[in-house]
């Protein structure tokens, strides 16, 4: 068997998996999940954020400000070229076009979908967490904001409520398009 040439690209494109999301919806430990079932990679959009500027999510957003963290964001996202890989994205991803355009040709969009309730909930247990939030607004406000994006841009939405991750990435996996986990067969 020949060996593969693994500095050139693949011939054959084989799709990704995007997973968006409010923040605490699970998308990086569903992800994970999935990722492993799969037996693909994993990709965390807010990581690569933090490795490009070197420090903490929420010190990026704080330093930035809303509007320019989200174009970094988008640049960021646009940057993205993967194959056979799960993508957790940041939940403010969805405000710019460009960047969810983007990550629709990388393959189909799960909206991983949790009550406002149990969101609050998650980001209380990590204050720490990275939110792009203006000054000013709630997590009441960005949540009724990206409600639509969330639903204009996915091709799936997953109701989280209940399940646990590996529950959550099972039901991914049966509600994929056939022919998806095939094309790079």
């Amino acid at each position: 068997m020949p060996t593969p040439d693994l500095v050139a690209a693949p011939a054959r494109l084989a799709p990704c998996i995007v997973l968006i999301g409010m923040a605490g919806a699970g998308k990086s430990t569903v992800g994970g999940v999935l990722a492993r079932e799969l037996g693909w990679a994993f990709l965390d959009s807010d990581h690569l954020i933090e490795a490009l500027y070197g420090v903490r999510l929420q010190d990026v957003t704080d330093a930035l400000g809303k509007e320019a963290f989200l174009d970094a964001e988008c640049t960021v996202i646009r940057a993205i070229k993967a194959n056979r890989t799960v993508i957790g994205t940041g939940g403010s991803v969805v405000y710019r076009e460009e960047a969810m355009r983007h990550l629709a040709k990388l393959g189909p969009i799960v909206h991983l979908d949790l009550p406002l309730t149990v969101i609050e909930e998650r980001i209380a247990r990590n204050p720490q967490r990275g939110l792009a939030i203006a000054p000013g607004q709630t997590l009441d406000d960005i949540f009724r904001e990206r409600e639509a994006l969330y639903a204009a841009w996915a091709d799936l939405r997953c109701d989280s409520q209940g399940k646990n991750p590996r529950e959550c990435a099972q039901w991914i996996l049966r509600h994929l398009p056939p022919d998806l986990l095939t094309a790079d067969a």
